[in-house]
């Protein structure tokens, strides 16, 4: 089997977004996603990973990561982790992975090892439905100005600071016992993340008092700081959640600050979730040795892809540590995880987002996940599971680039 060609797609309204089909002379055709960034992975994709693999076996995965990673696509390219060569090897290791499945008709959980459990715990990310296609800085003003807005149907991120206990209430109702948010996010701003006020804390934490107040701990609760904080600042949000028994903190300062970590376990008892945005196997092996980091919270698309996610894997369970990806990008991306936390003994939990399920998702991807009273079950068909709808590459808005053949 050889590589014939590659093929990106970006649609209109989903400018973050953009999705890979490699595509090979047996007639399988592996699907690869990447996000954020859209335009420059896209370019890195065909400019440079498309010359080395078109030709070659699709099915030699660790053949080509180490090629990629040590000649072609340099991994320290950039940042340690979300760099552009980073996620555009991601789409192409998730693609390979995919064809690797289809070829043998197994999941790709089957190539992990096999199920390692019939059903995983989710948790809802607290986002819009809209969260990824609009600019990073129209989401943080929003947030600056809880009630001022109306909410749309399934807007959670405006829900997490208009009505959080009514939001856990409806996640609840949906069987789902896990919710995360951000909301101190709003003032970091204000000192480039070096101090809160007091009442900037107490404005942060009276949707975590509610949650508590409305539902007790029927719910576990996630903090997401996206690296926001310097230590004096993320020290007092800490010390304001210890009574209020969050399930994690996460990212509360930037997270290649190892020193900075240390100094922030030795002050609190919350534990501490790591890192989409640092998330590869070297990051981890520091952070797993200072013992900075309780819960592996890694983003297979901003690492490298299931294969550097297995290399993760294998540490934290070499620390006695959990895996609970990050997924709050596509669903290419959530069918990787699926396959992965079903496969992998320390994995914990799942991040899922219902707007992005009962939205765009529900657009573009075939077949829809089944996630029954805040479980999901795994993806039944080869390799990653799913497919895109035809219809995006018909769609007038579709931006279609190609090599090889």
């Amino acid at each position: 089997m050889r590589i014939t060609a590659l093929e990106t797609l970006r649609v209109g309204g989903l400018g973050n977004m953009v999705w890979l089909r490699v595509f090979t002379d047996a007639g399988i055709t592996g699907l690869g996603e990447a996000f954020r960034n859209a335009e420059a992975t896209e370019a890195y994709i065909h400019e440079t990973l498309a010359p080395w693999l078109i030709g070659k076996d699709p099915r030699a995965i660790t053949f080509h990561r180490e090629a990629i990673l040590r000649r072609i696509g340099n991994r320290f390219m950039g940042t340690p982790s979300r760099s552009v060569e980073i996620r555009g090897n991601a789409a192409v290791d998730l693609a390979l992975w995919d064809i690797l499945g289809k070829s043998l008709g197994v999941p790709v959980a089957g190539l992990l090892g096999g199920k390692a459990r019939e059903k995983i715990r989710i948790y809802n990310t607290c986002a819009g439905p809209a969260y990824n296609t609009a600019p990073t800085v129209e989401w943080v003003s929003r947030l600056a100005k809880p009630g001022e807005q109306p909410m749309a149907p399934l807007d959670d991120l405006q829900a997490q600071l208009d009505d959080p206990a009514g939001l856990a209430r409806s996640l609840l109702a949906e069987g789902v016992t896990a919710m995360k948010i951000w909301p101190f996010d709003r003032f970091a701003a204000k000192s480039g993340g070096s101090e809160i006020s007091a009442g900037d804390l107490d404005s942060g934490l009276a949707p975590v008092k509610a949650i508590r107040d409305a539902v007790g701990g029927e719910i576990d609760i996630m903090i997401e700081c996206h690296g926001m904080w310097r230590l004096p600042a993320a020290v007092r949000i800490a010390k304001g959640l210890e009574p209020l028994d969050i399930f994690w903190l996460e990212d509360p300062v930037e997270m290649h600050r190892f020193d900075d970590l240390v100094r922030l376990k030795q002050a609190v008892a919350v534990p501490i979730a790591g890192s989409e945005n640092h998330g590869t196997a070297h990051w981890y092996a520091e952070a797993f040795a200072r013992g900075v980091v309780d819960y592996a919270h890694f983003d297979v698309g901003w690492m490298g892809g299931i294969s550097e996610a297995l290399d993760v894997a294998a540490l934290a369970r070499a620390h006695d540590r959990s895996i609970a990806p990050h997924d709050c990008v596509g669903p290419v991306m959530l069918a990787a995880n699926m396959q992965l936390v079903m496969s992998q003994a320390n994995a914990l939990i799942l991040e899922t987002v219902r707007a992005y399920l009962r939205g765009f998702y529900a657009e573009v991807m075939q077949p829809a996940p089944v996630i029954d009273n805040g479980l999901a079950m795994p993806l039944a068909g080869p390799g990653l599971g799913v497919e895109l709808a035809a219809s995006l590459w018909s769609r007038p808005d579709a931006r279609i680039r190609r090599s090889g053949d």
